[in-house]
This record gives structure tokens, sequence and C-alpha cells, in this order.
């Protein structure tokens, strides 16, 4: 057998900690051919196809669809064939490749590597110069190298997953009478689910257990275990007066000392649905929005545009850009990037918009390039193109960073002013709310008028008040603009 090779995932472009495994396109013992696509796999911001560095027979993969892989950890494991094509030694792949970040094992539940056998842990690696100061998609960010594992554990000699258990408890159903048919004997969520819909296929039930879960009798089976000489109520059930030294905790049950079902949690409290990881898209705006929360010394300002001088045929997003060019041309400022840490500020002479695009996957802030140079027209056709390719996920990652000014038009759902949220190293983000009618007071009487909400939030370490307030008044004044 020929020396097998390690191929682990290779840092796709974006500075991101990981990546979730969309689709496969071998199974373990094929042969594949040097570059050729070995799995797809979905960044925070584009789904990306990853080649295989080799040509060989495939050992071993990583986990499977929707498994979260760590940038630097095993993706693949190789035999390669020497009769066929291989990339030569110390050819540059166009990708970088590193040993894992850590060596703790990792199960398929939460990050991707199946030849984990340890309970559940969470490991964390020093990071390196080179990973303190990782970027991410939509500005610097140092990334986590934390690594969480989950495996199935036996508690009261069931062994089941934590999301199974929490499962078969909204369910109502008793692990210790449930067929496992997972690997070592473990309760699978199919098998709870199966035995939630068909109660014939449980086990007897253990002597000493009831239907309440492990370990545990159903309160209806503690109360008819009641002695005789309890107080009964008028409906024959068993009455329990409360010690003086107060109710045990393993004593709770949902009668109350009348026999009545009563409430055992509060009442703002939802027991529906289960815990899910964020992966690709919302993964990465949760650490992003974090980042900008830690970082950012935030103020907003607020005001109303009148566009009643508006001619016919004017493009709100386009115009909006335009009104962005000439505010950061009177105020540099504003279209800036900050470096809190070295106090560095850089002013920049073009003007790149960052558009906030909401999809069902979550946020994208693709760049429009160079919009000081764009007519209307080239404004309008720049905007469909990001959109088209944000959605259906063929933006290059290149066009979601290196912005240097915001834009959100949330008002074209609903909303009037905001608060948006400034993404370092930008300064600065302006947000347009919902347009509405309102009367305006005007040389002889009372005009009906229609005007857009701005808001415009700014980074106060990078930018003083007068600057923000400046810029917005170049904002309103061009927008004001029959055209």
């Amino acid at each position: 057998m020929s020396e097998s090779k390690t191929f682990h995932l290779p840092d796709l472009g974006e500075g991101l900690p990981d990546a979730t495994i969309v689709e496969w396109f071998v199974k373990e013992g094929d042969v594949i051919r040097l570059d050729e696509p070995l799995v797809s796999m979905e960044t925070a911001k584009a789904v990306v196809e990853v080649p295989s560095p080799v040509s060989g027979k495939v050992v071993k993969l990583a986990g499977a669809a929707g498994d979260i892989v760590v940038t630097g950890s095993m993706l693949a494991v190789f035999e390669p064939d020497a009769s066929l094509p291989q990339r030569a030694e110390g050819q540059d792949t166009g990708h970088h490749h590193g040993p894992p970040k850590t060596t703790a094992s990792v199960g398929a539940t939460s990050v991707a590597n199946p030849t984990s056998d340890a309970p559940s842990i969470a490991t964390d690696v020093a990071p390196t110069a080179a990973e303190a100061d990782a970027g991410t998609v939509v500005g610097a960010m140092q990334s986590s190298n934390a690594v969480h594992t989950e495996q199935a554990v036996a508690v009261g000699g069931v062994k089941a997953m934590p999301a199974v258990r929490a499962m078969a408890k909204k369910l109502g159903v008793d692990l210790a009478r449930v067929r496992a048919t997972g690997a070592d004997g473990a309760v699978t969520m199919q098998d709870v689910k199966q035995a939630a819909a068909d109660g014939s296929t449980l086990l007897p039930a253990p002597t000493g257990r009831g239907v309440g879960g492990e370990g545990a009798q159903h309160p209806i089976a503690r109360a008819r275990t009641e002695p005789s000489s309890a107080p009964v109520s008028s409906t024959g059930q068993a009455l329990r007066a409360p010690s003086p030294e107060g109710r045990r905790e393993d004593q709770r049950t949902t009668l109350s000392a009348s026999g009545k079902p009563m409430r055992t949690q509060p009442p703002g409290v939802s027991v529906s649905g289960q815990p899910e990881q964020l992966k690709g898209v919302r993964r990465n705006m949760a650490r992003v929005m974090a980042e900008a929360h830690a970082k950012v010394v935030p103020t907003t300002l607020s005001d109303d545009a009148d566009i009643h001088a508006w001619t016919p045929g004017n493009d709100m997003t386009g115009r909006l850009v335009r009104a962005i060019v000439r505010a950061c041309k009177t105020v540099p400022a504003m279209n800036a990037w900050f470096d809190g840490d070295k106090l560095t500020r850089t002013l920049h002479p073009h003007v790149d918009i960052g558009i906030a695009v909401d999809t069902d996957d979550g946020l994208f802030v693709p760049a429009l390039r160079n919009a000081d140079l764009l007519d209307a027209g080239s404004v309008r056709e720049s905007i469909n193109r990001l959109r088209v390719q944000v959605e259906d996920r063929s933006i290059p990652p290149s066009e979601l960073t290196g912005y240097t000014i915001s834009l959100s038009n949330f008002g074209m759902f609903a909303g009037r002013y905001a608060t948006p949220v400034v993404v370092p190293p930008c300064v600065a983000i302006v947000a347009a709310g919902r347009a509405r009618h309102q009367v305006t007071p005007v040389m002889g009487g009372f005009e009906s008028h229609k005007v857009i909400p701005l808001s415009v939030t700014f980074d106060h370490r990078a930018c003083t008040g007068g600057e923000a307030a400046r810029f917005l008044k170049a904002l309103i004044d061009d927008l004001a603009l029959p055209a």
C-alpha cells in the first residue's frame, strides 16, 4: 500500500476559521484524479468547489453534508497513485494549506471529523501571529480556533446524543424503551421519531421505570403509589401536603396538592424547537456583529430628505448612491478606514459602497466599486448584477470585501429611522427608511411632500459630530435636487 496523504481544508480566500460541507463529489473507496472536484464547501458568502490535490484512492472523508470543518483540519485522506498525474513538489495549488489547528478529535455533530470517539470537549489553541490578524469578508476580525465536539454518551444505561435526549423529552418518549439502531447501540433521532409515531415499536418498560423518561416515574404513576392513608380529594386523587421544610426539587410534580394540573415553568418559557448551529452566512454575520459591537463607538444622526422636487424616472437607490458619493467628497473623513489598535486613519480617494442585500441565508454586503465614476445607468446595471450574483451564490469573495462606506436601504420593506451597524474598518454607514408623505409648510400654506428618512451611524473614534452632521447635510442637499 502506498503512503497515505492527508489533505487539510485550505484557506478558501476569506480568512474565515471554518466552512460547511455542501456536497461530496466522491465517496470513500473512489479513485479521483488531480484537480477533479472533491467537495463543495459553503463559506460565509459563497459556495466554493475544492479540487483534489492528488490522483489516487479516497481513503477517508471528514464528515457529511451539513458538517462544519475547521480551516486547517483534515478534509480527506488519499492513497496517491503513482501511475496517475500528480502535482510536482512545491507547485503552488492556489490555496494555503496548514497543519490542523487543534489536536482534538471532532465529532460530526458540530465540527466534522469522523475519527472521534471522545466525549464532548472544547479545545483552544493559541493563535499564531498570522491567525491573530485574520480578516473576514466584511472587515478585519480575529478568528476563533475553539473546536466543539458532541458525542453520544450513556446516561441511565441508554446511549444517545444530547439533541436526541432533548427530542425524546419533547415528544414524551422513554429512551429506555426505544430500539437503538445507531452505532455502538446509540439511540438516533430517527429512532425517537419512529417511536413517537408508532408506539407498538417500543420495548417493554424496565422494572421500576415509567413513561416519563430515564429513571423517573411519571407523576400519575407516583400518585397511584401513595400510601392509602394519604388524604384523598373528592375525585379520589391522593393529596400530599407540602412539608414544612419545602418540597425538594426531585419531588416536583405536574399536579397541584388538589390533584389538578398546574404550570411547572414560568409563562414566558418556550420549550418548542431545538437549537441549531449557525452555518455559512449567518455564522459569519454573528461573528462580524459581535466584533463591531465590541470595537466601534457608534453614534447615529437622523433627518429627512425632501424629494418633492424629483422628476419622474428617478431611481431611489441610484440617487442614494450619488448622494453618498457627493457627501464623501464634501466630508472625506466619512469615507475612511480606522485601525483602533494602531490609532491610524486611512482616507480613500475613491468611493466603494457596500450595498447590504438581505437574503433567506443571511446578510450579504457586495461592493459597488468606483461608485464615484459611474453614471446613473451604470450604477443600476452594477447593482442588478451584484444582486443576481448574490442570489445564485456566484459572487466572488473579492466582491464582498474592501468597501469604504456602506448603504442599507431597509426602507424598501418597512421602518423609518435606524441605528445601522458600522463594521470595521469602515467608519460610517448610511441607512434609508421607508419614504412617506408629510405635510410641509410653504409660502402661503401647506403642501404634501414626499420625504426619505435618513440615518447615519459613524464611529466616533474616527469622526467628529460636526463631520457627521455636514455629511448628512450634503446627503440631504443632493437628494433635494430634481435630478
